[in-house]
């Protein structure tokens, strides 16, 4: 079989090795992949949103399976198109995509079946928005509704704050279009869940959660980014909430969507929080998370080519997942500066006998050198029987990968360990 995977990250090279594991994989082209991946598929410098290309490489190298990995081809009906042409994939047509594309859709969907989540209002007029937040509770959470490469979320601590980003969204225009319309909604505290989920529209099969790390700095300190590691499975995530979860917002999401008539097939991401009234959604996404795949797919013993082919068949029903009772660690390296201003362009040295367990997310070919070429350059991940076990030796794999300027948090997994000590 020949696949292809749209993406290039650290997410798009986790599932290219687990893909590569199924004997009937012949070959694996990456659109547009990157350079650290290039040992594990054929990289084609094809982007992730150029849809008619995308189309055309799929036709023209007779792919036989395709996955589209990322949001913003899913949203722009990349499978939609691909689908047209005949070739099967892994991920949800635009009209389901749109769980994540819009938070606005989200938010309605979520109030009309009754999906617990935080209070919200939506806005497209910016002094409506600001005088709403004159007697709005602090600290409360500012969205933009469209896609903002995971940056449109604020959590403003005062009220000139929340007003600040209102302004930044809906007035400078930070994030385009996506911040046209806002969602201004309820503060929840809590414990954080992250829990990935196959479904075929049909049955919902979560897979092992996990727990990411957002802030740049140890202690979650400063600025948000895209993900600076993770752990698996979160402690806070345990059976008898895994079961009220399934109940109350996993069945009755997809149930939903089918109702709107917008059947999602895929990969469902739920962003939980646990609070004192019960687990409510903060997010939905429409696809595989970033970097929490980095930490499920390595503990999913399952061949992932058969899951996947199950959801794009509507089989997945019958179709056995199962998750190793082991535990996962990704500390993610990152070029020193990032989120804001990083430079780009340093040699990387990853020893032949741990790339297996690392994934690259920001590099380029030069040549034989493979150069740093991202602000998140690549994740380390390592299974362990215990969570302590396996964060010291993710970091014992950082030890030994070497790059000017690097940078990586120091107590990825710690808040999981004292959890577990609770």
């Amino acid at each position: 079989m020949k696949i292809m995977v749209v993406g290039g990250g650290g997410r798009e090279h986790a599932i290219i090795k687990k893909i590569k594991l199924n004997k009937n994989v012949s070959e694996i082209f990456a659109l547009p992949g990157n350079g650290g991946m290039a040992k594990d598929a054929t990289c084609v410098d094809i982007g992730a949103k150029d849809i008619p290309a995308i189309v055309e490489f799929a036709l023209s190298n007779k792919i036989d399976y395709a996955i589209v990995a990322p949001d913003d081809p899913l949203v722009l009906g990349a499978v939609d198109a691909l689908e047209e042409k005949g070739i099967p994939c892994f991920g949800p047509r635009a009209c389901a995509a749109i769980i994540e594309g819009s938070k606005v859709f989200s938010k309605n969907l979520m109030k009309k079946y009754n999906i617990p989540t935080a209070q919200y209002e939506v806005f497209d007029d910016m002094e409506k928005a600001i005088k709403y937040l004159e007697t709005a509770p602090i600290p409360t959470v500012v969205k933009a509704d469209g896609l903002a490469l995971g940056k449109g979320v604020i959590i403003a601590e005062t009220r000139k704050e929340a007003i600040d980003a209102v302004k930044s969204m809906m007035q400078d225009k930070a994030f385009g279009k996506s911040g046209e319309t806002i969602v201004i909604e309820e503060f929840l505290t809590g414990p954080e869940v992250s829990v990935l989920a196959f479904t075929d529209g049909k049955t919902v099969v979560p897979m092992v959660s996990s727990m990411d790390h957002k802030r740049i700095g140890d202690n979650d300190a400063g600025l948000n980014t895209g993900g600076m590691g993770t752990v698996a499975p979160n402690p806070y995530y345990t059976a008898e909430i895994a079961d009220v979860c399934m109940k109350t917002i996993f069945v009755p999401t997809i149930e939903a969507m089918n109702k709107e008539g917008r059947t999602f097939k895929g990969c469902l991401y739920f962003g939980l929080m646990l609070t004192q009234n019960g687990p409510k959604v903060i997010e939905y996404n429409c696809r595989f998370g970033d970097p929490e795949t980095q930490v499920v797919l390595p503990l999913l013993e399952t061949d992932l080519l058969t899951v996947m082919q199950a959801v794009t068949n509507e089989t997945l029903a019958d179709t056995e997942v199962k998750f190793s009772d082991k535990s996962a660690c990704c500390v993610i390296m990152a070029s020193k500066g990032y989120p804001t201003d990083y430079e780009k362009g340093f040699e990387m040295d990853i020893p032949d006998e741990i790339a297996d367990n690392v994934y690259v997310a920001g590099a380029k070919l030069d040549g034989e050198k493979l150069l740093t070429n991202g602000g998140r350059v690549l994740g380390a991940t390592a299974i362990a029987s215990t969570l302590d076990e396996a964060i010291k030796a993710s970091y014992s794999l950082v030890s030994r990968i070497k790059f000017d300027n690097a940078y990586y948090r120091r107590d990825i997994g710690a808040k999981a360990l004292r959890a577990m000590e609770d």
